[in-house]
């Protein structure tokens, strides 16, 4: 009987751990959508392949964060002038499957190195108007 208390007692340790981590994840989803200037995209840097997150615009950078990771700090960060849109795509038939539903492919360039964000057409919109109209570092242009 015993035997069976310290099994049960390890199994409910155990499920509790996984309930809090479960509920960390959930939590950070959720402040990461409340948040404003975030949205839905995911990532493919060549030669790797696609990967789920979240990006962010900050004043001077588009940062990238895993959505499979508990980390409040940025995988990516992209300097807002050193990012080129390079145009979009509707994703093929095997990219469906592997980024969020309804979305696009977008192609950037960040000094000299390409990569694709898949994200909804509204938010490409908005993410190349942030893109273009950049801050005013001094008379001229801002990049």
């Amino acid at each position: 009987m015993e035997a069976l208390g310290v099994t049960f007692i390890c199994l409910a340790v155990l499920f509790g751990l996984l309930v809090l981590v479960i509920g960390a994840f959930l939590l950070r989803r959720y402040h990461l959508n409340r948040a404003l200037g975030t949205f839905d995209a995911s990532i493919r840097l060549p030669p790797q392949g696609w990967r789920v997150g979240v990006c962010r615009y900050t004043d001077h950078h588009l940062e990238w964060l895993s959505l499979l990771s508990l980390s409040p700090l940025p995988k990516f960060r992209f300097l807002r002038s050193s990012l080129e849109v390079d145009g979009w795509r509707a994703a093929t038939e095997a990219e469906r499957v592997r980024i969020q539903p309804g979305a696009i492919i977008v192609h950037l360039t960040h000094e000299g190195e390409p990569f694709d964000l898949a994200m909804r057409y509204d938010v490409y919109a908005g993410l190349s108007s942030w893109i273009e109209a950049g801050p005013v570092i001094g008379i001229g242009t801002w990049r």
